[in-house]
């Protein structure tokens, strides 16, 4: 009997462990979202040869898309567009030009690992998803 009871607060360490990082993620794409929708955010995608239209959407994803992570639903979903946003980060902005350093992509590359952790694992036990198990499975 111990030891189901030690295996069992084992678990939900782990549980509460992917829900801080489900948060930490969810709380650096937001911080990061957040001074996106300042007006300058749109020259700069201008001066990387993207269109200004795409401010708002890459605002509004890492705002929205943090805060799903952070609640956890439609966790998935989520973690894959931002993948996509730091596959972007990365290769556009960053040009994958030097990991560290000024203009290093480290942070973006450490965000996309984690996103795509969260999209392999789902969004754990500690979120909206499992407390509400109407939601199917792959809106998770």
């Amino acid at each position: 009997m111990a030891t189901n009871a030690g295996l069992s607060s084992k678990y939900k360490l782990n549980d509460i462990a992917f829900w801080g990082l489900r948060a930490a993620v969810g709380v650096i794409f937001i911080a990061h979202g957040i001074p996106k929708l300042n007006p300058g955010f749109s020259g700069f995608l201008s001066s990387i040869g993207m269109p200004p239209e795409a401010q708002i959407p890459i605002a509004l994803l890492e705002i929205v898309g943090g805060t799903v992570l952070i609640v956890g639903v439609l966790s998935r979903i989520s973690a894959a567009m931002l993948s996509m946003n730091m596959i972007g980060a990365i290769f556009v902005v960053r040009e994958a030009s030097s990991l560290t350093g000024d203009g290093g992509y480290e942070l973006d590359l450490i965000l996309l690992a984690a996103c795509l952790v969260i999209i392999v694992a789902g969004p754990g036990k500690v979120s909206i998803s499992h407390v509400v198990k109407k939601i199917p499975r792959f809106l998770h």
